[in-house]
């Protein structure tokens, strides 16, 4: 992805135009004027996962920014309010990890651990620089070396490697040795595999963001059917293309789980047939994870300079991927708590986060130094359209209140919705649009994950 190297607002006239949009005017006389400089947002990122109440107010702490670090403070304020990561970091729960792991080389995860530690303890509301944190990184992955601007994308991957590698609870990884799984049936094979993976790959880390990940290969001239399961950190999801109507996250999920042939030079070799046959191919879930990250392909295939502007309808809550498993299970429904979001193209803009506080349940921008409420309100039904989206983390199954926010959607403005302490949603439309949607899921019964 090229570097992105420019941050940038669009100033809105305070009178919207009322012929263009004939509805807007008696709606902003009932809810009050809208700003008149927002940014316009792309949407990278969303992360969700469960939270619990309470009245603190900590976690409410900007970083500054050393250079174009923008990206890197918005995974961190995104990471930062990732309830269970964060006790983790807070309670050094990390260090009974670093402890018993023989490796030396730990000093990224101090570094973080004490970076989350000092956002949720600090007496002061003066943001704090992450150039030690900062420092690490660039130890362990050298890419970030410098102050050009960086994909967020990248440095979460590159950041959760780095964590679990030095938490890794198996200090001695065994010997990899060639076992035959393949009498076996599917749940039991699949089992097996995670267990296998566990052996070698062992974390807090692991334990919040990891999933398995089925691909089936059916061979159209016998029938067989072979099957591998792989772990998966995160899920890239190429954008549904209608002639007509909305694309919702499902299209897309339906999209990357579609069987597709493979024919030509894409035969693979049949295990029964030991010969080249035409097949099918097919992904589904079979282990989904506490935290399920979602990447949505937003670039065309003939112009990587570019991003798609398909609009992307997400629910506020209870998003429900059973279909999408491989079995019948019971831990696939999922709402979100935060939002890593770059506005602007690939060749300039700036990554900010929405963030769901753990505690109060309140909802914060987090733009490097500054951390503002989101504090606006609407009434509706719940619904909620993501565009433009390019990243997504999700995990969860909580039920929200009947009185969900409803989106009102004003040209190059925002709209920022709260119902309680359960669902935000912002929406820009423009030909760079973002509507973001913000919930926490939890497990049926309403009990914490």
């Amino acid at each position: 992805m090229p570097s992105i190297r420019q941050s940038y607002t669009v100033t809105v006239p305070e009178e919207l135009p009322a012929a263009a949009f004939p509805f807007l005017k008696q709606e902003m006389r009932r809810k009050g004027s809208m700003p008149g400089s927002v940014l316009v947002s792309t949407f990278v990122g969303l992360i969700i996962n469960q939270a619990k109440n309470s009245k603190s107010t900590q976690g409410l702490v900007g970083l500054k920014n050393l250079g174009n670090t923008c990206f890197m403070n918005s995974i961190l304020q995104c990471l930062s309010n990732t309830q269970s990561l964060r006790d983790y970091c807070l309670h050094n729960l990390h260090r009974r990890d670093l402890n018993n792991n023989s490796r030396t080389n730990t000093a990224l995860m101090e570094e973080f651990a004490k970076l989350i530690q000092t956002l949720w303890t600090s007496s002061s509301s003066e943001a704090v620089s992450p150039s030690e944190f900062k420092t690490q990184i660039q130890r362990y992955a050298p890419r970030f070396v410098g102050y050009n601007q960086q994909d967020a994308q990248e440095f979460l991957r590159f950041l959760l490697d780095g964590l679990h590698n030095e938490v890794n609870r198996v200090s001695v990884r065994p010997r990899g040795t060639a076992e035959d799984f393949d009498h076996l049936q599917d749940e039991e094979k699949g089992k097996k595999m995670w267990s296998k993976y566990v052996e070698r790959e062992d974390s807090k880390i692991v334990d919040l963001f990891v999933g398995q990940l089925k691909s089936s290969l059916t061979c159209s001239h016998c029938g067989f059917c072979s099957t591998v399961f792989d772990p998966f950190w995160d899920l890239s999801l190429p954008i549904s293309k209608k002639s007509y109507g909305e694309v919702s996250l499902m299209d897309c999920m339906r999209l990357f789980t579609k069987e597709d042939v493979l024919d030509g030079d894409e035969k693979p070799t049949c295990y029964r047939c030991k010969a080249r046959r035409r097949c099918t191919k097919k992904f589904t879930i079979q282990k989904f994870p506490k935290i399920l990250v979602l990447h949505l392909k937003r670039f065309s295939e003939a112009r990587r300079t570019s991003k798609l502007s398909t609009f992307v309808n997400f629910p506020l809550k209870d998003l429900d991927l059973r279909e999408f498993a491989s079995g019948n299970s019971t831990n696939a429904m999922y709402n979100l708590y935060a939002v890593s979001n770059h506005s602007g193209t690939t060749m300039g803009g700036h990554y900010t986060a929405y963030c769901r506080n753990p505690n109060s349940g309140e909802w914060y921008t987090f733009n490097d130094s500054r951390v503002t409420p989101m504090s606006s309100r609407a009434e509706g039904d719940g619904s909620c359209c993501c565009w433009i989206c390019v990243w997504i983390f999700i995990s969860g199954n909580h039920s929200c209140p009947q009185e969900l926010n409803q989106l009102f959607c004003v040209c190059l403005s925002v709209l920022l919705c709260h119902a309680h302490s359960v669902c935000v949603c912002v929406c820009v439309c423009a030909r760079a649009c973002v509507c973001v949607c913000v919930c926490e899921r939890q497990t049926k019964g309403n009990n914490p994950l």
